[in-house]
Formats: C-alpha cells, sequence, structure tokens
C-alpha cells in the first residue's frame, strides 16, 4: 500500500503525533494517531525519539512522506511543553527556517534556572517557572516512586521516626474554652 502524507502535527493529552494520509489506492483520506511512548521532558533525546518512530515498523509506510526534521520538531515541542511551556512561549521562540543547528537558538530562549532549593519560596515564582518546578518535582516522584514490581518494594512499611526537640507553638496550648 502507498500513503501520502497531507498533515502531520501534535496531540499533546495523550502524547501522540497525527498523521492526515491519503490512501492512493483508494483516494481516501484518512487520519492514523501514534502514540509517543516512554518520552520525557528532561531525558529524552528528541531527535532518537523522531529516528525511532520513523523506522518503526508499524509506522514506517505512514511515515515515509514527512520529513525528519518534522518530526524532530514535533518531538521538541512536545518536550518543551512537558517540561511546563506554554504553546504561544514555544511556537514564538521556534525557528521558522529549516537550519540544522536551530536547537541552539531554540534552547537559549529556555535557560531557566531549575536548581533545587529547598529554602526557595514558590510562591513568589510566575506561572512559567512555577510549572516547571512543579514538572521536576513530578518526575523527581516518578524516579523515586516504588512500584509492586520492584524488587525491594514493601507493601505495609513501617518507619520510626527519631524523636528530636519539639518546638512549642502558640496554638499547642490549650485555650480557656478547653479546645
Amino acid at each position: 500500500m502507498d500513503f501520502e502524507a497531507i498533515r502531520c502535527g501534535l496531540c499533546f493529552r495523550p502524547p501522540s503525533i497525527v498523521l492526515i494520509y491519503k490512501d492512493t489506492e483508494t483516494n481516501k483520506l484518512r487520519k492514523r494517531v501514534i502514540p509517543v511512548r516512554n518520552f520525557s521532558a528532561s531525558t529524552s533525546d528528541y531527535k532518537m525519539a523522531a529516528a525511532n518512530l520513523k523506522n518503526n515498523h508499524r509506522h514506517k509506510n505512514y511515515l515515509q512522506g514527512v520529513s525528519q526534521s518534522q518530526l524532530e520538531r514535533l518531538h521538541l515541542i512536545l518536550q518543551y511543553h512537558l517540561q511546563g511551556y506554554s504553546l504561544e512561549d514555544i511556537l514564538t521562540s521556534l525557528p521558522l527556517d529549516n537550519d540544522d543547528d536551530f536547537n541552539e537558538d531554540f534552547h537559549e530562549d529556555f535557560n531557566v534556572d531549575l536548581s533545587e532549593d529547598p529554602n526557595e519560596d514558590l510562591n513568589k515564582l510566575d506561572d512559567k517557572n512555577l510549572a516547571l518546578k512543579k514538572n521536576q518535582m513530578d518526575e523527581l516522584f516518578e524516579k523515586n516512586r516504588k512500584h509492586r514490581e520492584d524488587p525491594d518494594f514493601v507493601y505495609d512499611l513501617e518507619v520510626d521516626f527519631p524523636k528530636g526537640t519539639d518546638e512549642k507553638c502558640s496554638w499547642d496550648e490549650e485555650s480557656e474554652d478547653g479546645f
């Protein structure tokens, strides 16, 4: 079967590539939703993910009309969206030309310090940086989370914490009402 790619786009929920193509035998337009699996915001290489998707035996025939650079850009947009950036910010920073070095210019616009400071007041962050911090915390949680399939998983784990010095606060004292 021969397929002619008409449009290729991106869906954020669930993360997937949407391809509108024409079946050349029947001359009908069809839509194929290709899920993007095992792709994370910080650890995934968007170029490798695009190459793997294009060479996947299930999608190879459908994606032969889509350029590698277009798939890379779609994966890059998805990666920054997963990091918490808005679509408008990503698209305004993404160069329009087919330059091979577009990656350097694009990454310079998204230089945000995501260092983990336990004393940082997250209430003072703007929406974009707060979303990035939350995404970073979610990834750290998922990385450290124990699943039932893990060999060192314990169902009902009880931990005794050492008794430290208890600080007294005004709400610890009983009031005149007896509460």
